[in-house]
């Protein structure tokens, strides 16, 4: 375990150092290591109960402590105290009447003087039915044979009104309630619907809202020079796909896909299933970045070159001719040419920067990727040294971690050439500590490697430093998934992807979700679409100037 080791040979204060940091780092490997044979002990363990017909061990969840323990946020490492101020929302309150109080005039002294109203705004919400029987004049004309009938007002289809069908919207997607809950809650207002007239409310007839939806992303698209983005699983009839997130302040966008690899994500940003593939003068250049084999390249360059190839033609070119390539280098052929029609195509904005986690599908695709802080900092928090001195090793290195991090929102907020150079400088001194704790040592230099992808704020300081709105919204899927599952139809998919974009946006853009739901059913249209206020909005997320790092 220690070969080479001779305790004859040590004869001075520093060999017994190292010596003393050598067995720390050793215990501290053998301690994961026993850690993990009990995991995998306990699992054997019960899979043999289970064989025998026996119960294996409870899965007893921990407590308080025990998710303490195991809890990765950083949320109050990172966390710049401020002054509480609690805000009016009085204000906020649209008033719908005004009532004059008086006071008893038999309680009055003589000598009481009027001195005007004091208001006070109580809020107050009124549940009841709006049933109407409408009353559609016809006509026949014999010449014509033909019948003519009155036809109803806008908003108003099939048995419900836009108010019913406007709730039903907000309630499912805006609030996140079961179907099931949706429909006892209307049954308790005095409205008669069914499992499947509610059903058919939320999936079917969404072709103006999945049109609605599209206009949001491309405006949203065009409206930064960064966009953020993430991944969750979900679930389609049963099979595990995945839900998408691209957004930024102005609004965010939800895509499910069956794959979450780098072909799938080029495809998203033109919201379309299967990227179109292109072979053209860039393609060498994406070949080269991706390590394709020299005789590779050669071979792609006879291919037909300036027009769109379907799928299957590509495809069926690089099982064929590049055989001899593994799967993950073939695949890398098919990206090369999706991220050359990318490029190429003027149909929606294309994305300059992309800031996520680390994962890997999503190098490569925009010219700058930015990685989130904060998905850095999670490697540091899942240490989990034994030992006293590497715990206060570590802590400490957490410390500075966030305090350069607050260095860098700083700089956001007035960024000049001369900080960039300081930041820059700090980020390799801070970053270049060997602590004697051998995990720790190996994520700071993890860290480093990572050092152009987590400094793009030099380039882009209008942009947040963490990715942790679109890891928010891969939580509300979350949460949508589990307490509805999932969708089950094509349908389904569009629905819950269209009407979690609308309602994500409105919420950001400060719009009552049901208020815009509700005018656009009722085809009043007096609110904006939400595309073109993003757009208003969009110039206070321009670039601001570019400071270069020294």
């Amino acid at each position: 375990m220690l070969p080479g080791f001779n305790p004859n040979q040590i004869t001075n204060l520093e060999g017994a150092r190292q010596v003393i940091l050598m067995l720390l780092n050793l215990v501290e490997e053998l301690k994961q290591e026993n850690e993990s044979l009990r995991v995998e002990v306990q699992q054997v363990r019960d899979e043999i109960n289970r064989l025998k017909g026996e119960q294996g061990k409870a899965d007893i969840k921990a407590g308080k402590q025990g998710k303490a323990a195991g809890k990765h946020s950083s949320e109050e490492e990172r966390r710049q105290a401020k002054p509480h101020r609690k805000s009016s929302k009085v204000n906020k309150i649209e008033v719908k009447r005004e009532v004059k109080l008086s006071v008893e005039r038999s309680q009055l002294p003589a000598d009481a003087q009027f001195k005007g109203y004091e208001p006070v705004v109580i809020q107050d919400i009124h549940l009841q039915t709006d049933n109407v029987r409408f009353l559609k004049e016809k006509f026949y004309s014999l010449s014509q044979q033909r019948t003519y009938l009155a036809q109803l007002p806008a908003g108003y289809d099939g048995e419900f009104g836009p108010g019913i069908r406007s709730l039903v919207l907000t309630l499912y997607y805006g609030s996140e309630m079961t179907e099931p809950k949706i429909v006892e809650f209307l049954h308790n207002v005095g409205v008669l619907i069914s499992e499947g007239q509610l059903s058919n409310l939320l999936i079917k007839k969404n072709e103006p809202w999945h049109q609605e939806k599209r206009e949001i992303y491309r405006a949203g698209l065009a409206s930064s020079s960064w966009q953020h983005s993430d991944e969750t699983g979900t679930r389609v009839n049963g099979d595990n796909q995945h839900c998408h997130v691209v957004g930024n302040p102005l609004y965010t966008a939800y895509f499910t896909r069956p794959g979450k690899d780098r072909l799938t994500l080029i495809g998203l940003l033109q919201d379309v299933t299967e990227p179109p593939l292109l072979l053209n003068e860039t393609t060498p250049t994406w070949l080269e970045q991706f390590d394709t084999p020299q005789w590779a390249q050669q071979i792609v360059a006879t291919w037909p070159q300036g027009r769109s190839l379907p799928h299957s033609e590509l495809t069926s070119l690089v099982q064929t001719q590049l055989a001899r390539l593994n799967e993950q280098q073939q695949a890398r052929v098919l990206e090369a040419a999706a991220l050359s029609a990318y490029y190429q195509q003027t149909d929606v904005p294309i994305v300059p920067n992309l800031l996520t986690d680390d994962a890997p599908q999503f190098r490569f695709i925009t010219r700058d990727h930015s990685l989130c802080w904060v998905h850095e900092g999670r490697h540091y928090k899942k240490l989990m040294p034994f030992i006293d001195y590497h715990q206060q090793l570590l802590a400490d290195f957490r410390q500075q971690f966030w305090h350069y991090y607050h260095q860098l929102n700083a700089y956001r907020a007035n960024p000049t050439p001369e900080k960039a150079a300081k930041l820059d400088r700090e980020f390799d001194a801070l970053f270049s500590q060997v602590t004697g704790y051998d995990e720790l040592d190996k994520r700071i230099a993890k860290t480093k490697a990572k050092k152009d992808r987590l400094l793009k704020v030099f380039s882009y300081p209008e942009m947040p430093l963490h990715n942790n709105p679109a890891e928010l919204a891969a939580r509300r899927r979350v949460r949508k998934r589990d307490i509805s599952f999932g969708p089950r139809t094509p349908d389904g998919v569009a629905a819950w992807d269209t009407f979690m974009t609308l309602a994500a946006t409105a919420r950001q853009l400060g719009i009552s979700f049901y208020a815009y739901i509700y005018d656009r059913i009722a085809g009043a249209y007096a609110l904006p679409s939400l595309a073109d206020i993003i757009r208003q909005r969009a110039p206070a997320f321009h670039p601001l100037p570019i400071a270069e790092a020294g």
